[in-house]
């Protein structure tokens, strides 16, 4: 057990946000936080962190937890650089390494049994277990395998002070990942990061030692990193064992099993009061009517279960079709910085298509979204079209408008009514529709820019990550209407569950170029991971001709292929002399650790001495590795 909650309450301003909520993190569970936006998914992380105290209930933590955070604009500041940053989580273990190196050459000229030769040796043995229990001997690997993952491999120099927002939160994770608490606390993971290193970052996880507990409105990462779902909803926290998905199929069955045994009790309470109204006054069953007024004073009554909320509804209708070429885009050229993003680059888009754009942060894709928009050289949209744009950023919000005023300003032939009930199905309240933009949140903001699409009725519509501050019943009820919405859509997301949902093609923005692949999200990552693999196949081979190495499939020479075999043989004879070298490193650390061995000076001087050729060694033959391949 790492931390159980017993009826924990809490609340601001006389205003309850959770109320008796109990369950317990036990070690290596994989929990995904959901629930809708505003619940309190976040003060309920910062209760179990212990930035927050409970206001009643208790909530137990095992002695010495370490726990860690990644909040949602928690980036790392520091003024090193990445690689200096990374290594300092490691700095006791690098430390103990060179202290155990010093102590390897002081112990060689210390007299045997000697008051130093003891201290020493206790030392060198303190020095081990550091370096055992931080794994020091996989240290740079950790490091370097982290960092490339997380996409820093080519910023390993770079200060991180001089980082962006995004990438200083990705850096917060990397060294979260590296220090490696027994808790990690994930607010919104995923949100910094592009489609390749989110399934780096899944895979990552799945060997994780510690527990997990995300907080994420990503279904794709949750349906494949957690194992159990808390759902928190109208003050109380439901558990559901399983991912994302196994929790909908688990949430729809115990709604219709509360269903029915409240409506058997009712109907059993019914005919328990039926029957005392009929017999209570007849003296020969009176007897048995009080038999059943006892037992319907005793019966432990059931609270009708609530219905799931409702979540917004969407609906985009179109007035008229456009022509069947409903987009060509041809020799398209972008730039932005002074970077060229694209070049050249065509795209045709048919009437009814579903096209989702994807790429790398920074590729180009948003950029490519306005200048479709802008209609700039090289872009036309087919006849009768009607565009409409879903802008990330809502930029285009007047922010002293209020909600009702900002749709009547862009649509104002609606009538009261039907202003009205636009933004009620998007559940935006009574209260929500008098506020002035800049008072809503993100999520409320989302819903109001998705209701003046609506309203515009367009029959193409261009959405720039229109998922983003929606929590997941609004994701999902976008969702549905898109995929009924009957004219022709783009958009960019990053919300891999959406894309795979909706899209019918995928459009890649990579490399300058634009790429379509006519198939669906699944089947363009699995495309992807082979191109990948290829790639980094073909890299091996250039490299190995960079070093001078001739590979043709024919028409080589009999010493060419002689040479190559010598090569390959030499290869394998270094890395099987690296192995052993280094097994006998490890063996010797531990036989040095032993009290025994430490009290024989003799032996304790070959060790050592055999340690220091053994680490000569192992320099020479990493770099005859090197110089090989």
């Amino acid at each position: 057990m790492l931390m159980t909650l017993e009826n924990v309450c809490f609340g601001y301003d006389e205003k309850n946000i959770l109320e008796n909520v109990s369950f317990t993190v036990s070690e290596g569970d994989r929990i995904g936080l959901i629930g809708p936006n505003g619940e309190g998914k976040t003060t309920l992380v910062r209760l179990l962190t212990g930035a927050l105290e409970p206001d009643g209930g208790k909530l137990l933590r095992k002695g010495g937890l370490r726990c860690g955070l990644l909040e949602q604009s928690g980036g790392l500041e520091s003024e090193k650089t990445v690689y200096e940053e990374m290594r300092g989580v490691f700095s006791r273990v690098f430390g103990a390494m060179d202290e155990q190196r010093d102590i390897s050459a002081r112990l060689a000229q210390a007299d045997f049994g000697g008051e130093e030769y003891r201290a020493l040796s206790a030392r060198y043995e303190q020095c081990e277990k550091l370096i055992a229990a931080g794994d020091g001997y996989n240290a740079e690997v950790k490091i370097r395998t982290v960092l490339s993952g997380m996409g820093f491999a080519d910023k390993l120099g770079q200060v991180i002070s001089t980082m962006s927002g995004g990438e200083k939160t990705r850096l917060k994770l990397c060294r979260l990942l590296l220090e490696g608490p027994e808790l990690l606390f994930l607010d919104e993971p995923t949100n910094h990061l592009d489609t390749a290193t989110l399934f780096w970052l899944e895979e990552y996880l799945k060997g994780y030692r510690g527990a997990i507990f995300a907080v994420s409105h990503d279904r794709y990462f949750l349906d494949s990193t957690a194992q159990k779902i808390f759902e928190l909803e109208n003050k109380k926290i439901s558990i559901f064992r399983g991912n994302y998905t196994k929790y909908k199929q688990l949430k729809a069955e115990k709604y219709e099993r509360e269903c029915r045994e409240y409506e058997k009790q009712q109907e059993e309470i019914a005919s328990l009061k039926d029957y005392v109204a009929r017999n209570i006054v007849r003296a020969t069953t009176a007897k048995s009517a009080q038999s059943r007024v006892k037992k319907l004073e005793s019966m432990e009554l059931l609270e009708k279960p609530l219905p799931p909320p409702r979540p917004p509804k969407f609906s985009f209708e179109t007035t008229e079709r456009s022509e069947e070429r409903a987009l060509t885009v041809e020799g398209l050229r972008l730039t932005a910085g002074g970077r060229t993003l694209l070049e050249g680059a065509s795209l045709e888009v048919r009437r009814g298509e579903k096209i989702a754009v994807v790429g790398e942060n920074g590729a180009g894709k948003s950029t490519l979204m306005r200048a479709l928009l802008h209609s700039l050289p090289g872009v036309k949209f087919g006849r009768f079209n009607k565009v409409g744009y879903y802008d990330q950023e809502n930029a285009d919000l007047d922010p002293e408008e209020s909600v009702l005023g900002a749709l009547w300003h862009r649509h104002p032939y609606l009538s009261q009514t039907q202003a009205r009930g636009l933004l009620a199905r998007a559940k935006l309240t009574e209260e929500d529709i008098e506020k002035k933009v800049s008072a809503l949140s993100g999520g409320e903001r989302a819903k109001l820019a998705l209701v003046l699409l609506e309203a515009q009725r367009a029959n193409f519509l261009l959405l720039d990550e229109p998922t983003n501050h929606l929590d997941l019943p609004a994701r999902e009820s976008l969702e549905a209407a898109l995929k009924a919405f009957d004219g022709t859509l783009l958009f960019v997301s990053h919300d891999r569950y959406f894309i795979q949902s909706v899209a019918q093609k995928i459009a890649e923005v990579a490399g300058g170029a634009l790429t379509v692949f006519p198939c669906t999200y699944d089947e363009y990552t699995a495309h992807k991971r082979a191109e990948r693999e290829a790639a980094d196949e073909a890299a091996r081979a250039a490299k190995a001709q960079a070093h001078g190495e001739q590979r043709q499939a024919s028409h080589r020479s009999r010493a060419d292929r002689a040479e190559e075999a010598k090569r390959k043989q030499k290869i394998k004879e270094t890395e099987n002399a690296i192995s052993a070298a280094e097994a006998e490193v490890g063996a010797i650390n531990a036989e040095i650790a032993k009290p025994e061995v430490a009290a024989d000076y003799k032996k304790m001087n070959e060790l050592c001495a055999r340690l220091d050729e053994l680490h000569a060694s192992l320099d020479a033959l990493y770099a005859v590795y090197e110089e090989l391949l």
